[in-house]
């Protein structure tokens, strides 16, 4: 797992930037709260809205970035101020709390912006029982949480940018399935209840420290659908929060909140989460682990019991995103795998065709943002697909199944990639055979993507080896598309979402 996160391809080095930026962004928006005479706990809160607004924040161009970045405090503050004020209040702070947790959630079918504006609502509520705010401390809350987005969006608007040379992709929809409800309205139903429970037995375990396995309950949540991305997920957050607990015990409490090696080790976790959250989400999860319990050193308050406390809290907003996904409106794993599969593959046919146009002379066609929003997609079809390529997994030939099925989107990927390489040489000439072997691609692309499957698509002889290097990528694409038929002829097509 270890060797995953740093050998994994990381194209034009952007999970390097986007973690060493964060390091910048979030250490300048602290220095400043620092300088400018803030507390602790403001200077904590406004490193946190640094870091949401880095992390979360992922609109499709710079300029929607830009506002999404902006509309963070409308989304955020008010429910700091809320979470302030019924600190007092049990029932009504927990009950407010849910109400936030469902909202946020249900905020994705508004795409990245709905997103990001949920999760930074719902953080501004969990930093607020995490650094125990009361009504007195907003003005200083507030001032630290403006100058800090103000000083990561200096940094990644302004002096590190670089998005503008990248293409423009828009983030993949969820797929819509079969059912009576929306997939984000099936999620926010299901984190409610889920949030409800880790809330209820949390408290049981500790009556200050309950909002970790609420917190542990929403980001299970995050970036999944179906139960088997819920039952993964959820087993990859304990694990990477007991590997951080163990670290805890090694780094956070020799180390008793001391200034500098504190801030170079929360420095560390900062990177890490950036580096490793697209490839491991059990990296991740120790970073951030490791991160939080450097904080409590930083507060005066971390001991082994607190970690070991934190690990059981954990479990409980784990069992708790678990037990919601597979008793309340439940989506099969393959229910959710074939859609992202055949957008996938509809993304391949509409990258072919627009490095066709393109070396036949249009200058309107650009594959470039298909292939970028072909990755994402890529992306969405392994985090689909994990529960049944996990170790774990009881199901050997649907895991067989699954990793062939990655192998061969991972060889249109890379065939298309290079086609689209070359379509952007402005010298590269147009073969006549070309037209054919797109026709082909398209011919396959919707037997793969039929009702039937593709269990009458046969591939035609195509030669060894082509001279043009246009056509030897249209030939590998065929043959890659061609090897889908065998794994996804024998799967199960997704008759219903609760099967």
């Amino acid at each position: 797992m270890l060797k995953r996160v740093f050998v994994a391809p990381d194209p034009g080095r952007v999970r390097l930037r986007f973690a060493c930026r964060a390091v910048v962004g979030i250490g300048l928006a602290v220095v400043l709260c620092g300088l400018v005479g803030h507390s602790l706990v403001a200077a904590i809160t406004g490193g946190l809205a640094a870091l949401l607004a880095l992390f979360t924040v992922t609109d499709p161009t710079v300029r929607g970035q830009a506002a999404t970045t902006a509309l963070l405090p409308v989304a955020g503050l008010p429910v700091l101020a809320v979470a302030a004020v019924l600190h007092d209040q049990p029932l009504a702070r927990d009950l407010v709390f849910l109400a936030v947790l469902g909202a946020g959630v249900y905020a994705r079918r508004w795409g990245p912006r709905g997103h990001a504006l949920g999760v930074f609502a719902f953080m501004m509520f969990f930093a607020a029982q995490f650094l125990h705010t009361v009504p007195g401390q907003l003005p200083e809350l507030y001032a630290a949480v403006a100058l800090s987005l103000c000083a990561s969006s200096t940094v990644r608007f302004g002096l590190w940018c670089y998005e503008r040379r990248l293409p423009t992709a828009a983030q993949p929809a969820p797929p819509e399935i079969r059912g009576r409800l929306r997939v984000t309205t099936r999620q926010a139903v299901q984190a409610t209840l889920g949030g409800a429970f880790a809330l209820g037995i949390g408290q049981v375990l500790s009556d200050e420290r309950w909002y970790w396995a609420v917190g542990a309950t929403w980001w299970v949540f995050v970036n999944t659908t179906s139960r088997g991305e819920t039952l993964v997920r959820g087993f990859r957050r304990v694990l990477g929060t007991v590997i951080g607990i163990v670290s805890g015990f090694a780094v956070a409490i020799p180390l008793d909140g001391a200034a500098v090696p504190t801030a170079a080790v929360v420095a560390v976790g900062v990177f890490g989460i950036f580096y490793t959250a697209a490839v491991s989400y059990s990296w991740m999860m120790f970073f951030v682990t490791l991160m939080a319990g450097m904080l409590y050193g930083a507060l005066g308050v971390l001991d082994a019991a607190l970690l070991w406390l934190r690990v059981a809290e954990t479990a409980v907003g784990a069992l708790g995103a678990v037990l919601a996904v597979l008793l309340v409106l439940p989506v099969t794993t393959h229910a959710i795998t074939d859609a992202w599969i055949q957008k996938a593959l509809r993304c391949v046919h509409a990258c072919t065709a627009e490095a066709a146009d393109r070396l036949a002379g249009s200058t309107l066609a650009d594959p470039a943002p298909r292939v970028a929003e072909l990755e994402m997609l890529l992306g969405r079809v392994r985090l689909s697909l994990a529960p049944l390529v996990h170790p774990l997994s009881p199901l050997p030939a649907r895991k067989a199944r699954a990793r062939q099925v990655i192998a061969l989107l991972d060889d249109c990927v890379r065939e298309v990639r290079g086609l689209a390489s070359i379509a952007a040489d402005p010298d590269a000439s147009h073969d006549a055979r070309l037209s054919a072997a797109c026709s082909r691609v398209e011919a396959a692309v919707e037997a793969l993507t039929a009702p039937e499957g593709a269990r009458g698509f046969h591939l035609p002889e195509l030669p060894a080896a082509a001279v043009d290097p246009a056509l030897a990528h249209l030939h590998g694409l065929e043959r890659a598309l061609a090897g889908l038929v065998s794994p996804l002829s024998h799967a199960p097509r997704a008759a219903s979402t609760s099967a």
